[in-house]
C-alpha cells in the first residue's frame, strides 16, 4: 500500500519540480575539531582522500543543480576512523541542509560547503 502510494506521488510529480543535476569535479569539506573549536577547509577530488585529525574522508562523487554550483550541493563521503573497520559515516550530505544527513561522531564534525568545477 505505501509503494502503490509513494509511487503515485512520485509519478504525480510536476517536471518543473525535478532539477537536473550536474557533476562537479570535486567537492570543499569543512571539518571542526570539537575539542579544540579549530575549522578546518579541505578541497577534494572526486575519488579523493582528505586526513583530518583521526579520521580518513573520501569523497566519491560532487553534485549540483545545472548552472549553480554553490547551491544546494550533495556529496557521497565515505569517512573511516583509525581502529575501526566500519566507515563512522557513509552516504550523501547535502549542503544546505547539514543536520538532514550528518556526521555523528563526539570530537569531529564534517560537512559539504560546495561542489567544484572546472
Amino acid at each position: 500500500m505505501r509503494v502503490m502510494a509513494l509511487a503515485a506521488l512520485t509519478m504525480a510529480a510536476p517536471a518543473a519540480a525535478q532539477q537536473e543535476v550536474s557533476i562537479g569535479t570535486g567537492a570543499v569539506l569543512r571539518g571542526l575539531e570539537k575539542v579544540s573549536g579549530d575549522a578546518t577547509d579541505m578541497q577534494l577530488p572526486n575519488g579523493g582522500q582528505a586526513r583530518f585529525g583521526r579520521l580518513t574522508i573520501t569523497l566519491a562523487q560532487c553534485r549540483y543543480p545545472v548552472g549553480d554550483p554553490a547551491a544546494d550541493a550533495f556529496a557521497f563521503l565515505t569517512i573511516r576512523e583509525e581502529g575501526r573497520d566500519a566507515p563512522v559515516f557513509q552516504g550523501w550530505m547535502i549542503a544546505s541542509s547539514p543536520a538532514l544527513s550528518a556526521l555523528d561522531h563526539p570530537r569531529y564534525d564534517v560537512w559539504v560547503m560546495r561542489c567544484t568545477t572546472d
